[in-house]
């Protein structure tokens, strides 16, 4: 058989040749099912791992908590009997704080919130009073205190642990407490983070307002988390493990935990990319040791198929881009060696002329105004759409012309156009090349400046009102316009509200007096 009956040869016996791919259709099936089931024993593994180390990690800190409030329970005690001696005082925070590495710094203060005594004294504190949020929880509540994390008055992010000091008649003298600073060393810190791995897996803590109390990286320490369906449910006080998306859109195997004296949620997690790499990695070897002859059998089957699809696939590939003027030369160049890709490709080199006149003819026809020659809502669209997914930011400026109902009332509708057209003119002598402009109505026009500030935009719009105000527009004697300016996302993220402020920035210029240039203020106050 030579090369010109195998171009001609029918497309069903060339697919008969590929039927020897079912007898690995099964073996193909066998190793799906087994991956299947080892990937969702190791998910299950993964996500009960990290459960029962967030559970555990979980309990070590509520033992920390009750070691702290032991400590400053006893301190309380012995500092009750001489709690007017600020020697004593001095002398009992700083045993206190030197005893462990709890706390970062100790104070003892009084029922009025003054500060008695401190630990380390260069805090500078003693004799004043204090009135951030552990202290006054503590002096209100006058009971054991561990406080949600805020700003010190040295600009620390803290949590305030405080045990009242009440004398042997039973009267509430004041507190001594220690803070613990989140993104410093401290006992605290070393617990949390002493179970990073190499394997991706890492733990955070979050408080009940969703903070970061501890994280791998101290630069998000403090910051909010939105959005995360494990902080979710540890904040309402819900112990478990699920797979989530976490705040960089990773996928993750979670378990989490409370801290009941806190509050706190502990969440340990790994990737799940991480966990199935060994997997894949094994399945993979599995595949290339069991299967030797399969693989050769699989590499003709590969070849025989490749061949039959090539021409397809470059016929596709020209289908794709039949609009576009070289994709008949690459049509022309496709090897189509057997009988139904050799007509397809008659029957596309027969069409794609006439498709690209008309599309050419439709395209211009679909985002262009007749009148003035500029584009139309459909322009204007795309180009919305497309600044919104580049983030490209822009200015919007909405104009149209003052009183233009009595130019068409006095002089005809036809001087009318006239006057547009020439306004359509002047836009673009006033503008860059890469600006948009649309007419959006009967003398709206709608003019979109990419990367440009509200101020640049203002000093284009006063350009091209200044040049209206003294073009010669005959024989119409004098024709002015007004502009409407604002600024996405300057004065909105919304591109639809962006439009609307801009065009009650033109109907403010109309009331000013008409023929000027009004600008929106500025960006709203976000919600």
């Amino acid at each position: 058989m030579n090369f010109k009956s195998i171009a001609k040869m029918d497309l069903r016996r060339l697919i008969l040749a590929l039927t020897i791919a079912s007898a690995l259709i099964s073996l193909a099936n066998t190793l799906y099912a087994s991956y299947q089931v080892q990937r969702q024993q190791l998910i299950d593994a993964t996500l009960q791992r990290n459960h029962a180390y967030a559970t555990k990690l979980a309990a070590s800190t509520e033992d920390f908590f009750d070691s702290v409030q032991q400590q400053l329970g006893y301190a309380a005690q012995v500092v009750a009997g001489d709690f007017n001696d600020r020697q004593f005082l001095a002398a009992e925070t700083e045993r206190l704080f030197l005893q462990t590495d709890s706390f970062n710094s100790i104070a003892v203060i009084n029922n009025q919130a003054e500060v008695l005594a401190t630990s380390p004294q260069s805090l500078n504190l003693v004799g004043k009073k204090l009135e951030t949020q552990g202290v006054m929880e503590a002096i209100n509540g006058r009971k054991p205190l561990i406080s949600q994390p805020y700003l010190s008055v040295a600009g620390n992010l803290v949590i305030f642990i405080s045990h009242p000091v009440v004398d042997a008649h039973g009267n509430y003298l004041g507190a001594i407490a220690g803070t613990i600073y989140l993104k410093h060393e401290n006992y605290l810190n070393r617990l949390l983070a002493s179970h990073f791995y190499e394997d991706g897996s890492y733990l955070y803590v979050v408080d009940q307002q969703r903070r970061l109390i501890y994280h791998p990286l101290n630069e998000r320490v403090g910051t909010t988390v939105e959005g995360n369906a494990a902080i979710e449910e540890v904040i309402a006080g819900i112990t478990g493990k699920k797979q989530l998306l976490n705040s960089q859109n990773i996928e993750m195997l979670a378990g989490y935990a409370v801290v009941p004296a806190s509050g706190w949620g502990i969440v340990a997690q790994r990737p799940r990319k991480n966990t199935l790499a060994a997997l894949d990695a094994l399945m993979l070897q599995v595949l290339f040791n069991s299967l030797p002859v399969a693989a050769i059998s699989l590499l003709f089957i590969w070849w025989c198929a490749r061949l039959i699809a090539r021409p397809l696939k470059q016929l596709a590939s020209g289908a794709r881009t039949m609009d576009k003027p070289e994709t008949a030369d690459e049509i022309q160049r496709v090897h189509s060696w057997y009988y139904e890709s050799s007509e397809l490709k008659k029957a596309m080199l027969l069409g794609i002329g006439l498709l690209q006149k008309n599309i050419n003819r439709l395209r211009q026809d679909a985002q262009t105004d007749p009148l003035t020659g500029l584009g139309n809502r459909r322009t204007l669209d795309h180009a919305l759409q497309t600044w919104q997914l580049e983030k490209t930011p822009f200015s919007v400026m909405s104009l149209d012309v003052d009183h233009f109902k009595k130019v068409n009332d006095t002089y005809g509708h036809d001087v009318g156009d006239r006057v547009l057209q020439q306004l359509a003119q002047h836009m673009r002598e006033c503008a860059r090349e890469r600006d948009v402009f649309c007419r959006v109505g009967g003398e709206e026009f709608l003019i979109l400046l990419p990367r440009t500030a509200q101020n640049v935009a203002q000093q284009v719009a006063e350009r091209l009102r200044q040049q209206i105000e003294q073009a010669d527009m005959s024989p119409v004697q004098n024709v002015t316009i007004s502009i409407g300016i604002a600024h996405w996302p300057g004065s909105s993220v919304d591109v639809a509200r962006v439009l609307k402020l801009a065009d009650e920035m033109l109907y403010q210029a109309k009331r000013q007096g008409r023929n000027r240039v009004e600008v929106h203020a500025g960006a709203p106050t976000p919600a």
